[in-house]
């Protein structure tokens, strides 16, 4: 596992993922994507020792959000929500192992994994993410250079 992503990939909370997809998904679709990249049921929270995933819509430019707990620790991060994005054709952004609140890692549709800074407000509904900018400067010199997981 690479320490290029941090928080990505070291796992802090093991089992526990917490992802923005850039656009509108139905919550099974997403289950089904991360199902097919984990080669594992994945179902609605309760769903007892599979992996589980609450997905729900806010504003901004990541409005589905999807909690995912009980992540395998085998699986990189970074390396799951890359193949999740591809096969949801959407930009998927989680969280960076850096101190800067407006920076994560962004899996494009592609599969391409880089370094993004957005902004983040808390709403009522959750947090909304907008003003997807490149990461530039001193904290952002590290360029993720891995092909895309499918």
């Amino acid at each position: 596992m690479s320490t290029m992503f941090g928080m990505a990939d070291g796992d802090p909370t093991p089992g526990l993922w917490n992802w923005a997809i850039g656009k509108r998904i139905d919550a099974d679709r997403v289950c089904g994507a991360i199902a097919g990249t984990l080669e594992r049921t994945v179902t609605p929270l309760g769903g007892g020792d599979a992996v589980m995933c609450d997905v729900y819509l806010v504003g901004g430019d990541f409005p589905t959000l999807a909690d995912i707990y009980l992540a395998p620790a085998e699986v990189a991060e970074a390396t799951a929500a890359s193949a999740v994005a591809v096969r949801l054709d959407a930009a998927v952004l989680l969280p960076d192992d850096s101190f800067d609140p407006s920076r994560y890692v962004l899996a494009e549709p592609d599969g391409t994994l880089r370094l993004v800074h957005v902004d983040e407000v808390e709403t009522d509904d959750g947090p909304e993410r907008r003003g997807l900018r490149p990461c530039t400067g001193d904290d952002c010199d590290r360029t993720p250079e891995r092909p895309a997981a499918v």
